[in-house]
C-alpha cells in the first residue's frame, strides 16, 4: 500500500473540512495500512463519573478510521461510515488523551474496512475495539 496523506496532511484537511472538531484529533503516526491517532481529552468529552464518554470515545474510533482510509485514497471529504460496531471493555482513565490504533483491513475500490482499539494514555490494556466500514464515493471521470 501506498500512503497518499501523511500525518501533517491529514491534521491540515481536518482543519480544512471539519475545523469545529480538529483541534480535538491529532495524528500522530500514519503507516501503510495503519494510523494513530489522539483525541485531545478535555472537561467536554467527560461523563458523570468522571470517566470519558461514549460518544467521545465512539468518534475517536470513526475519526481515526476515515483518516486511515484518506491517508491510502488521498482527500475524499465525502466518504462516508457506512457500519460501526464499538466494544467499550474497560473503563477509560480520567484526565489522560486516549491513542487509537487502528489497522486497515480491505480497502477496495467503494469500501474500507477497519478495525481500531482504543486505550488509554498509559495503560496496556485497550478500553474500546471498533469494527467501521468506510465508503468510498467514485472517483470523478472514472
Amino acid at each position: 500500500m501506498v500512503i497518499k496523506m501523511q500525518a501533517e496532511a491529514l491534521d491540515a484537511f481536518m482543519h480544512e473540512v471539519f475545523e469545529q472538531v480538529a483541534e480535538d484529533f491529532a495524528v500522530e503516526e500514519v503507516c501503510p495500512g495503519e494510523i494513530t491517532v489522539r483525541l485531545r481529552v478535555t472537561h467536554k468529552h467527560l461523563r458523570p463519573g468522571g470517566t470519558i464518554s461514549g460518544p467521545s470515545m465512539f468518534a475517536l474510533a470513526d475519526v481515526s478510521a476515515y483518516l486511515m482510509t484518506l491517508a491510502m485514497i488521498g482527500p475524499e471529504a465525502l466518504a462516508v461510515t457506512t457500519n460501526c460496531a464499538i466494544d467499550f471493555m474497560r473503563k477509560p482513565a480520567a484526565g489522560v488523551d486516549l491513542i487509537a490504533k487502528g489497522r486497515l483491513l480491505k480497502l477496495g475500490k467503494v469500501l474500507s474496512v477497519s478495525d481500531v482499539m482504543l486505550y488509554s494514555e498509559g495503560m496496556e490494556e485497550p478500553v474500546a475495539r471498533a469494527s467501521l466500514t468506510y465508503a468510498i464515493p467514485p472517483r470523478r471521470g472514472v
